[in-house]
């Protein structure tokens, strides 16, 4: 997918890009599989702000995305493929032979009337979902379980994937986006390909309006702030921090800080790290 770049016609053209879309083939998205959302603001149950900088936004609805794929040996033709205002990547519409319709995450080099298969032993190609366990060594996947039945949990986004590098007793040994390498269980679903709309990430917002079309509200720096607010507040005029590291509003350490449980249940399926300690 190609990044479109604007003329300086305005001070919010100029530098802006967003992508020309020519992968979509539908542009109204199929009523049944839609669902309303509500929208949080950021506030929990209590009506406390809970997550800052989220609110107002275009209004969307959510669509329903099969990331189990356990509709097994029954076969699917991808009618289209759409854009979902819920996440980075792309959705395709499947419809399947018995008359269902659902929608997958679209895997890069999908097309529309191909046809695609979930079970334990299917063929290896784009968009085929099969177990962990019965996919070749080297194999570039997406959408991938850590609990059996679950749902895709890993490698969603877009430009995402993860790959096989071996098998170890019942675990599967993959190499995620990060660099972490882990196992993970080989009854676990995966889905073959790495997702599509990888020019995601190369879009340029441009202008604050755009942001708020998307929900997020604006961030104020703590350093501009008053000492009460904010710990890196106070000063006259651009003033550093005063401190050796940056905190949060609530005086904790803001980067560099390990939020990871030390004794977290799964840290015995890590092989290595994204970073070395």
């Amino acid at each position: 997918m190609a990044i479109k770049n604007y003329k300086p016609t305005t001070p919010g053209r100029r530098g802006m890009s967003s992508l020309t879309n020519k992968e979509l083939t539908k542009t109204k998205p199929e009523k049944s599989l839609l669902k309303s959302k509500k929208r949080t603001g950021g506030r929990n149950n209590t009506g406390r702000t809970t997550v800052w900088h989220i609110g107002g936004g275009a209004k969307r609805k959510y669509r329903k995305i099969d990331f189990k794929r356990d509709k097994f040996n029954i076969t699917a033709r991808v009618a289209s493929i759409e854009y979902d205002p819920n996440r980075s990547a792309n959705i395709a519409l499947l419809n399947y032979k018995d008359g269902e319709k659902r929608y997958i995450i679209a895997p890069k080099d999908l097309k529309v009337d191909m046809i695609l298969e979930s079970g334990e032993a299917v063929d290896i190609k784009v968009g085929n979902a099969m177990m962990l366990k019965n996919i070749p060594v080297g194999t570039v996947v997406h959408n991938i379980e850590l609990k059996p039945g679950k749902g895709g949990e890993i490698a969603r986004s877009a430009g995402s994937s993860a790959q096989i590098l071996g098998r170890e007793e019942k675990y599967v040994i993959l190499r995620l986006g990060s660099g972490e390498t882990r196992k993970v269980l080989g009854n676990c679903m995966a889905t073959i390909g790495e997702v599509g709309n990888e020019a995601h990430e190369l879009i340029t917002i441009g202008k604050a309006g755009r942001s708020r079309h998307l929900g997020i509200r604006p961030t104020v720096r703590g350093s501009v702030m008053n000492p009460n607010d904010h710990p890196h507040g106070g000063g006259e005029g651009k003033t550093g921090i005063g401190m050796p590291a940056p905190l949060t509003p609530w005086g904790k350490p803001a980067l560099g800080v390990k939020t990871r449980k030390p004794k977290k249940a799964s840290d015995n399926l890590i092989v290595s790290r994204r970073k070395k300690k």
